[in-house]
C-alpha cells in the first residue's frame, strides 16, 4: 500500500471537532525545516484531503505545527498574555510505505497525540 498522512483535531474543552484551524506540515532535511504546505480543517477537524498524498508520500521526518492559539482566539476563548498554547509542533517519524495518521486532541492548557489509524 502507498503511504500518505491524515490528521483529525478535536478540541476536547468544547468536545467538538476543531474546524477552522490552521495547519502548516513540514520536513525536516538536517538541521533544515522545509514548509511543503499549509491547510485548514473543516467542519470535522480534518482536512478535506490527505496532508501528503500517496503521490506526494515520501519516508523521513516531518512536522505538523497546529494554530492552536489563532483557531482558541477565534472560538472567543479568553487568552492570558502570553497565551499558555500557541503554535503546537509535532515532529515525527515516517517510516515505511503506510497510512500515517497524526490527530491531535487539544485544550486551552493541554494537548495529546499518537499514532492513529
Amino acid at each position: 500500500m502507498p503511504g500518505y498522512l491524515t490528521t483529525h483535531v478535536l478540541d476536547t474543552a468544547r468536545g467538538c471537532p476543531a474546524a477552522g484551524l490552521r495547519i502548516e506540515l513540514a520536513r525536516i532535511e538536517g538541521d533544515r525545516r522545509v514548509v511543503l504546505k499549509e491547510m485548514v480543517t473543516n467542519e470535522d477537524g480534518r482536512t478535506d484531503a490527505p496532508i501528503l498524498p500517496e503521490t506526494e508520500f515520501e519516508t523521513g521526518t516531518y512536522e505538523l505545527s497546529f494554530a492552536v492559539g489563532d483557531y482558541l482566539d477565534a472560538c472567543g476563548v479568553a487568552a492570558e498574555s502570553p497565551r499558555f498554547l500557541d503554535t503546537v509542533p509535532l515532529r515525527f517519524g515516517m517510516s515505511a510505505d503506510d497510512h500515517y495518521h497524526v490527530p491531535l486532541l487539544v485544550s486551552p492548557f493541554g494537548y495529546s497525540t499518537y499514532r492513529g489509524s
